[in-house]
């Protein structure tokens, strides 16, 4: 063997495949070199070729490709995901040549750029075919999402293209795996945009088309929500959307849709309107069940008790739900026997859960009315049992009003007294001037209007009429002695007995001192001396005055004539007033005694004088 033959054969190649070369012959070294170059020609850098494996060390692979000297590779790049090496001497592998010849005089290889190169071949020839591509979505990143598809080659998924609406949280996608379609591909450039909309729009097309063939008003279908807004929820009933209006998810009360749906919930539905052209549809959930109208009569009759929820508060009175669909109005008048209830809400509140009593029932207009306060006694039944017409009762002052005094009788049950009805001998102008709110009073049951539920009540008639024997009991000009009840602007209120009070006029009142002689003003209950300064029959007022000594003449009116004005009868007797005999003589012969001895009890010796003179 010659030295050549020798030196080459250590290059790992044999005698066979190096042309023989005579000794001797004119080819010079070069020409043989490149000869054996040439013979053992294994590929090119850049170009994917096959190799086995020679030996799997501690950290790389050695490769014959079949050059004068073996590959290496990493062995980092034969890991699993476990990071166990998957490679054994005499695996066939693709290898991708990145240099014929390093430092070290070895053949650079990578198995993964193999890979890739591979995996980019297989996507191309996918785009070409126009076939779908597996992916799994790996990340978010920006304007969109990255996508691993096959050898771990990353693509683009745009944010439009993930699905056929917007989707707002694209973390809740990261990994799942669908079918993508390759909609942009650049291979120089590394560069993949996928999308999933288009997938999802040929299905959606296809699916429609099978539901308009056999959607039609009236019929029952299936659906999913898709989407929820304020006013109804979307349906997709199989590539076409339905909206479910809010007013047709329920015969009850809906305040927002998502109280009834959440998104991706399965729905039975109806279809109540479909327009071919514009390919609108108008759904109800509702009238896939029955109007709860349709036994509200023989379900909730007038007397029966219910449980329901208040639903809303108005003015008026609060609405109460029954059952989903039927609701009944308590009107504020029928919240409280007792309690005068200025606002509803000032006495429930809503989605407050009672107790009421049905009152009427109209199921064509859907109607009920409820009762709050028919779940109590009624005070005014009570009342009835208990009083009748002419019966003394007594209670306190509720309320006052220029006509009259309110007292109240017993819980929920009030009387009036008017101010016609408080004296026999005092004109009551104003009831307040008498009494004031909480005082006690007596008074007699005067008449129950049953048909209104009120109750008339008098005071002056717990005595007897005073005014048959006045002139006798009371002439003028006598002296008396009685208790203030009441203190007026224009003057105090005397009572001389029951059922006798009078008024001290402000101009005929004598004001007393304290202690320091100082004047002072009257208190109620204090008692005083006065004498009868005027007896007013026609309006039954009886005036004292306590000037003793500088009284005026006494006056005692009679009714005037009808064909004369009636005038108003003072507070107080006027010293210019003229005395009406005629009515007092009349007074004075029913009550047995005479004209003549009134006017001497008031004129004494004068009377006498002015008759020897005559």
């Amino acid at each position: 063997m010659s030295t050549e033959t020798t030196a080459l054969g250590s290059a790992g190649q044999t005698t066979e495949q190096i042309p023989f070369v005579a000794a001797g012959h004119a080819d010079s070294f070069a020409a043989l070199f490149e000869a054996s170059i040439s013979a053992g020609d294994f590929g090119k850098e850049g170009e994917i070729v096959k190799g086995r494996v020679v030996a799997a060390q501690r950290d790389n692979v050695i490769i014959d490709i079949g050059g004068k000297s073996e590959g290496m590779i990493p062995i980092s790049e034969f890991l699993d995901a476990q990071g166990q090496p998957q490679v054994k001497p005499g695996d066939i592998i693709d290898v991708f040549i990145e240099s014929r010849e390093n430092d070290d005089g070895l053949v650079t290889l990578s198995k993964e750029k193999a890979d890739k190169m591979k995996v980019w071949d297989e996507i191309s020839s996918a785009c070409e075919r126009d076939e779908l591509i597996e992916g799994t979505i790996s990340q978010r990143v920006k304007g969109g999402l990255s996508v691993t598809i096959r050898g771990g080659v990353k693509a683009f998924l745009p944010g439009s293209q993930v699905d056929l609406r917007p989707i707002r949280n694209l973390d809740k996608l990261i990994g799942q795996t669908y079918q993508f379609k390759v909609i942009k591909f650049n291979k120089k450039r590394g560069n993949i945009v996928l999308s999933r909309r288009v997938l999802l729009e040929k299905e959606r097309d296809e699916i429609k088309t099978k539901t308009l063939e056999t959607l039609e008003e009236g019929k029952v279908v299936k659906g999913v929500i898709k989407n929820i807004t304020e006013y109804g929820a979307f349906v997709d009933l199989g590539g076409i959307d339905g909206l479910l209006h809010i007013t047709d998810m329920s015969w009850g009360r809906v305040n927002h849709p998502s109280e009834v749906f959440q998104v991706g919930d399965e729905v039975t539905v109806k279809v109540l309107k479909y327009n071919v052209e514009t390919e609108r549809v108008s759904l109800g959930l509702k009238q896939t069940q029955e109007d709860p109208w349709n036994h509200a009569e023989e379900a909730y009759p007038p007397g029966k008790k219910v449980r329901g929820k208040v639903m809303s508060i108005t003015d008026y009175g609060a609405f109460i739900e029954l059952e989903p669909g039927v609701e009944g109005l308590i009107h504020v008048s029928e919240m409280s026997w007792t309690k005068k209830v200025k606002h509803p809400s000032k006495f429930l509140e809503v989605a407050q859960e009672l107790e009421c009593q049905v009152l009427e029932v109209d199921a064509k207009s859907k109607r009920i009315s409820l009762g709050l306060k028919q779940l109590e006694p009624d005070p005014w039944s009570i009342f009835t049992e208990k009083y009748k017409p002419g019966d003394k009762i007594g209670g306190k002052v509720r309320s006052l009003t220029d006509y009259g005094v309110f007292i109240g009788i017993e819980e929920g049950v009030d009387g009036m007294v008017h101010k016609s009805d408080i004296s026999w001998t005092v004109k009551v102008n104003n009831p307040s001037d008498i009494y004031k709110k909480g005082d006690d009073v007596e008074a007699i049951i005067l008449l129950i209007n049953h048909d209104e539920k009120k109750v008339s009540l008098g005071v002056k008639q717990l005595f007897d009429d005073p005014w048959p024997t006045i002139f006798v009991d009371y002439p003028p000009g006598k002296h008396v002695h009685g208790k203030v009840i009441s203190i007026a602007d224009y003057g105090v209120f005397v009572r001389l007995k029951d059922g006798v009070e009078a008024l001290v006029a402000q101009s005929d009142m004598v004001e007393p001192k304290d202690d320091q002689g100082e004047p002072r003003p009257f208190a109620v209950g204090e008692e005083l001396d006065a004498e009868i300064s005027n007896i007013d029959s026609q309006d039954r007022r009886l005036s004292l005055s306590m000037r003793v000594g500088t009284l005026a003449p006494v006056v005692i009116a009679q009714p005037q004539q009808p064909q004369q004005p009636q005038q108003p009868a003072p507070d107080r007797p006027r010293p210019d007033k003229p005395a009406k005999v005629k009515k007092a003589a009349a007074q004075e012969a029913s009550s047995g005694g005479t004209i003549g001895d009134l006017i001497k009890l008031k004129l004494g010796d004068k009377l006498g004088l002015d008759k020897d003179k005559a």
